[in-house]
């Protein structure tokens, strides 16, 4: 039993290696130190900032899932970014629940294998969630938002050093091989890179790119290996939790099928597009579909090496706040689906 499980870990560690680094989380860091060196504070705090304009902050941050196609990992760095350079806890937990949650390829791809109804209901619940649970934890710490906003306040501004317009055609590059990259479109995603060196080359000096690197490679230490330890415990998961069991306690439209698809789509890593088949499976065995929509909810969003990397950068407090209501969200927004379409 033993060899099984670490053979279920290693595997886990050899497919996330080989389909996730070098094409989604790899990009991924580049775009957070990218972040954390050219994107002035006072950007940040425009759009993201605790005092900025909450319908504009939340239909940004709910949105961006839309345009970037990445997975619950992969938007870990993208999230440590924006959220160390001043965003509000609000803004940016609605960035990360909607980073992976409102791919657009997932929900095109849910709607054809699972139905309509399913994937309009996860596309309606993924961005309400993302804005809710945003707004959930904005006023849980609101006292501590407003102190960030004084000290942030009381920082000496620190003017641009790049012209807009430069800016906006690198990161549009950076967001670009990831987006490219994540789908394997190997011939655009090197001509885009070459692209990026030149540009490099022709608009930023030596001391700029070494910063950029060295913020890379921070982000980079402080997450990777918190995810290779997660995506190691839930390869051994899957071999423990066999899926036949799984589909067994995820019949019918009860609140216990409900919360067992809730959890087990928080703790179980899933790749980008997999989970779909994953839930079709679960449901030619016997899955309800209110348990199918409350485990596309929480699944994009979390996995066990998702929760490792958030409260190393949030704390212990924020993400236990953040991984229960993402559950209990997920749990009873699929209870009244199925109710509804039973």
């Amino acid at each position: 039993m033993e060899i099984k499980l670490l053979q279920g870990g290693v595997s886990a560690l050899l497919d996330y290696l080989s389909a996730h680094v070098l094409s989604c989380l790899v990009p991924a860091f580049f775009i957070a130190g990218a972040i954390s060196v050219f994107v002035s504070q006072a950007a940040v705090l425009k759009y993201f900032g605790a005092q900025a304009r909450k319908w504009l902050s939340y239909s940004v941050a709910s949105v961006s899932g839309t345009i970037l196609a990445v997975c619950s990992c992969t938007v870990l760095p993208l999230f440590g970014g924006i959220y160390k350079r001043g965003a509000g806890i609000g803004p940016a937990v609605a960035f990360l629940y909607s980073g992976p949650a409102i791919n657009v390829l997932a929900i095109v791809y849910t709607a054809r294998l699972l139905g309509y109804d399913l994937g309009v209901a996860r596309f309606i619940g993924a961005v309400a969630f993302s804005i809710v649970i945003g707004l959930i934890m904005a006023t849980i710490y609101r006292r501590e938002e407003r102190e960030k906003v004084a000290q942030t306040l009381a920082m000496p501004g620190v003017a641009d050093s790049k012209s807009g317009w430069k800016l906006i055609i690198y990161f549009v590059l950076l967001v670009s091989i990831l987006i490219f990259g994540a789908s394997k479109q190997w011939i655009i995603t090197g001509i885009l890179i070459v692209i990026l060196i030149l540009i490099l080359r022709l608009w930023f000096v030596r001391e700029e790119i070494m910063e950029w690197l060295s913020a890379t490679g921070r982000f980079a230490k402080q997450i990777f290996p918190l995810l290779l330890i997660g995506v190691f415990i839930s390869g051994i998961l899957k071999v423990v939790i066999p899926e036949s069991i799984v589909s067994n306690w995820v019949g019918g439209n009860s609140i216990r099928s409900n919360f067992i698809a809730s959890i087990f789509g928080a703790l179980m890593y899933f790749s980008t597009l997999t989970e779909v088949p994953i839930i079709k499976a679960f449901m030619e065995l016997g899955m309800g579909k209110g348990p199918a929509l409350a485990l596309l909810l929480a699944g994009p969003a979390l996995s066990l090496p998702n929760m490792l990397v958030i409260r190393s950068i949030m704390g212990n407090k924020k993400t236990l706040i953040y991984i229960l209501l993402v559950v209990i969200m997920a749990t009873f927004t699929g209870l009244v689906f199925g109710t509804i379409v039973s």
